[in-house]
């Protein structure tokens, strides 16, 4: 009994340093159910301290690109029509594509990028969630193709500041795969299973598996952490997503995946004291891998809508859904009728 105390403190302990470590990071949070009858839903939410200028594009396959990262960028034509959310009309930070494939980008403050090498084309990190979209149908033909390194990683300044944009990728297919995707002092780290379902920020994947080992012992009917630390939000959404019901009425565990979310979510208007980079929730997306079905709510906006990617024809145009400052247009059910035609927004360059 002694022992199992002293290793219970010593875990503590161990959580506590680890958490006392994370430096001040912009709060998001995904995590991937998998429910009963092959059920797969993506949730995450957008936590970002001023309007990320987010709109919804549809996005159809056949589309050329370029890494927008100089003379040597990589190139190639999307095989997969997707439904993205922008950053800043900018950048893809989280979508699906027509196979069910869904990309997030996170904050990761540790993220560190490898050296740009001569031999390697290069890819601007506002493309990297689009280069998966495009060009792969499950988890496992994109990490067979990133363990490859076929490109090399080029980030650039946060449009509007100061700070070079820090990103992790999480990825998620209708087969309930997951891969985490980070780079650790300047090396692609991949991290590869079913069981990786929740992500956020800092700290790095294997210190945020640790943390939330301790309170796996604990158990999260005993107790769960409650603030808006990156750390507390992985324990609280890998508990919540495995507690919930494995229902079989997809409706019902819709319902119940966007509980999980909203929970890990950060109250519109909150700060917190020594830890200004915490933000306020702006949005959430919940994908069901299975239904083709993609979710899009604001925090500013009574309504939940989706866009059905059977009703979408991905050799047609680029479709756009304007969804004004801070996300305040109010749209409701099924929004695909309210896209305009449009052209491709311009992704954020560099040059290399």
């Amino acid at each position: 009994m002694a022992r199992m105390k002293w290793q219970g403190r010593a875990m503590l302990a161990m959580a506590m340093a680890l958490a006392a470590a994370v430096s001040p990071a912009l709060a998001c949070t995904r995590a991937v159910y998998l429910g009963d009858n092959g059920d797969v839903i993506t949730a995450r939410s957008m936590d970002w301290k001023v309007d990320v200028a987010t709109n919804l594009y549809v996005l159809p396959r056949g589309i050329e690109r370029n890494g927008q990262a100089g003379p040597k960028s990589i190139a190639w034509k999307a095989r997969y029509g997707s439904v993205v959310a922008t950053g800043y009309d900018v950048s893809t930070t989280d979508g699906m594509n027509e196979k069910g494939l869904v990309a997030n980008l996170l904050w990761l403050v540790e993220s560190e990028y490898p050296k740009r090498r001569s031999n390697k084309p290069g890819l601007a990190i506002s493309l990297w969630a689009q280069y998966v979209l495009d060009n792969f149908a499950t988890v496992q033909e994109a990490v067979a193709a990133l363990e490859r390194e076929p490109y090399s990683i080029v980030t650039d300044k946060v449009p509007g500041e100061d700070r070079q944009a820090t990103l992790h990728l999480s990825l998620s297919d209708a087969t309930g795969d997951s891969a985490i995707v980070e780079y650790i002092g300047g090396r692609q780290v991949i991290h590869h299973d079913r069981r990786y379902q929740v992500m956020t920020n800092s700290p790095i994947f294997d210190e945020q598996l640790a943390l939330n080992a301790y309170w796996k012992q604990i158990g999260g009917t005993v107790m769960l952490p409650g603030t808006n630390r990156s750390a507390d939000r992985f324990a609280r959404a890998s508990f919540y997503i495995n507690a919930i019901p494995k229902a079989e009425d997809p409706v019902v565990a819709l319902a119940s995946v966007f509980s999980v979310i909203r929970n890990a979510s950060v109250p519109y208007g909150i700060t917190t004291p020594g830890e200004p980079n915490i933000s306020s929730t702006r949005w959430r997306t919940v994908a069901d891998h299975k239904r083709r079905l993609y979710f899009f709510e604001s925090a500013l906006t009574p309504n939940t809508f989706w866009v059905d990617l059977n009703k979408i024809d991905f050799a047609g145009p680029v479709l756009k859904l304007d969804l004004g400052q801070d996300q305040r247009n109010t749209f409701a059910g099924d929004a695909l009728s309210h896209f305009q035609p449009s052209k491709p927004f311009a992704f954020l360059g560099t040059d290399g």
